[in-house]
């Protein structure tokens, strides 16, 4: 029962981080779903960094699991909001912005979690 309080905390938590965000970035950029970008990218970027933080440390993973990771970080960052953002494009006939926010989206995404995830292993 306490993982499910850790889960609703970081929910409650992460969805209210997502759309204070969302709202100053949309006052910048109206125009293209660039809040729904950065908080995705982000979020993959922290969810990286903590998933090799769990590998290589000796801690309790229910703080960093339960409540940052599946609950504040899995409410803040949003498929669903970047699903209706790309609908949302095709729907006012924006086709080729549509492709490029989807590929910058999933493309962006998944290297930033990487990079969160090997962020200690790149040499510079």
């Amino acid at each position: 029962m306490s993982n499910f309080i850790w889960v609703a905390f970081g929910g409650a938590v992460g969805a209210s981080l997502r759309f204070v965000s969302s709202s100053f970035i949309k006052t910048i950029y109206p125009n293209f779903p660039l809040s729904t970008l950065f908080i995705n990218i982000l979020g993959s970027f922290i969810i990286g960094l903590l998933m090799n933080y769990l590998e290589y440390k000796n801690i309790s993973e229910n703080f960093i699991r339960y409540f940052l990771i599946i609950g504040l970080l899995g409410s803040y960052t949003t498929f669903s909001t970047f699903s209706f953002d790309a609908v949302d494009l095709i729907n006012n006939r924006k086709f080729l912005l549509s492709f490029f926010y989807i590929f910058l989206s999933v493309s962006s995404c998944i290297l930033f979690a990487f990079l969160g995830y090997n962020i200690n292993k790149i040499q510079f």
